[in-house]
């Protein structure tokens, strides 16, 4: 089991995007979509390497996952997972956008 923490800038976007969803869905869809999230992530402890490489990096240890609609980015290292950013994701392009 690894351990995970969070950037800043993760937790910013994690910020975000319950500000985004609170003021445009109401305050349940805003803190359901935050908690899915920190419940997806809690997975990686056991299965760090569930997360497919970065396209755009091709580097082993910077690793993704798409939870729709957002596009969770983190940096694996052998002792533990780092989410480094939270994008909302565009299934269309298969890329992230600014949330």
């Amino acid at each position: 089991m690894v351990v995970i923490n969070f950037a800043v800038a993760a937790l910013c976007d994690l910020e975000a995007v319950q500000a985004r969803y609170v003021q445009q869905r109401g305050l349940d869809i805003g803190t359901k979509l935050v908690a899915e999230v920190f419940q997806r992530v809690q997975s990686l402890a056991d299965h760090p390497d569930t997360g497919r490489i970065v396209p755009e990096f091709n580097q082993p240890v910077l690793r993704e996952f798409i939870h729709p609609p957002f596009r969770i980015v983190y940096w694996r290292d052998p002792q533990r997972v780092r989410i480094v950013r939270i994008w909302k994701w565009d299934e269309d392009t298969d890329s992230a956008n600014d949330i």
